[in-house]
């Protein structure tokens, strides 16, 4: 089966955020994705809220669950003991840890897995025992599977920024792509579900569908919502949709 769609709303909450007014809406939008077809939301809320705001999630979380119940929502971010409660107050099915300092414009690297695995095993461990499934933010390197699988966490978020920045250039484009596909492999090998996401557009995303047929997921957030400015937030939906396989 194709990878789900979840939208990635923090570039329409950091267009609402340039006013102190209440839009373009970002649940008004999150329902217009949802109801073309996209199977899930997904925010980042960053400790000062440039994004995303904290009063946001229960607004989505209430959205999923009253209109659209066979969606998801995934919270993704660095695990702060701040972060940690917020998600667990907003109770998202999926939770992406990526490894960013509060300061970063955005992801732009997944976790050293070796280094990382001490800290990240506790807190993987208290998310999963509060039902929420746990990803986690990866490079396209397949040497850290063995101990991002050790951490007990579900899956892996394959960041696919190197690979969306070769637009210009198909042969680096096609490297980028077979990392991706090596790194896929071996997370499932140890028996961790992949998802995808930074950077991808409509015209990139069938290749990395081709090389990575199992993804579970991808989460698009910036190229999808530029082109929302022209074809509009439903037709971009169902855009991305047949560019993914469904």
């Amino acid at each position: 089966m194709p990878a789900k769609l979840s939208v990635n709303l923090n570039a329409i909450a950091l267009l609402r955020n340039r006013r102190d007014l209440p839009w373009p809406s970002v649940i008004g939008l999150g329902r217009i994705a949802l109801a073309a077809g996209g199977h899930g939301l997904t925010v980042h809320p960053r400790p000062d809220e440039r994004h995303t705001r904290n009063s946001d999630l229960p607004e989505i979380r209430a959205l999923i669950d009253d209109e659209f119940p066979h969606t998801e929502f995934n919270i993704e971010g660095y695990p702060s003991e701040e972060f940690l409660r917020l998600v667990e107050k907003n109770q998202p099915d999926q939770v992406t840890l990526v490894p960013d300092d509060p300061s970063q414009p955005t992801s732009d690297h997944g976790w050293n897995f070796a280094e990382s695995a001490a800290f990240l095993t506790p807190i993987v461990q208290r998310l999963k025992k509060g039902g929420m499934r746990v990803s986690l933010f990866s490079d396209p390197d397949p040497v850290g599977m063995a101990a991002a699988a050790d951490t007990g966490a579900d899956r892996i978020e394959l960041y696919t920024g190197p690979y969306g920045s070769c637009h210009a250039d198909s042969g680096k484009a096609a490297k980028e792509l077979d990392k991706l596909a090596k790194t896929a492999e071996a997370a499932r090998a140890k028996g961790l579900d992949v998802n995808a996401g930074h950077d991808l557009t409509v015209d990139n995303l069938p290749a990395l569908m081709r090389a990575v047929p199992f993804l579970a997921e991808v989460s698009i957030g910036h190229g999808l919502t530029a082109d929302a400015l022209e074809f509009g937030m439903a037709g971009t939906v169902r855009r991305f949709l047949k560019a993914s396989g469904w």
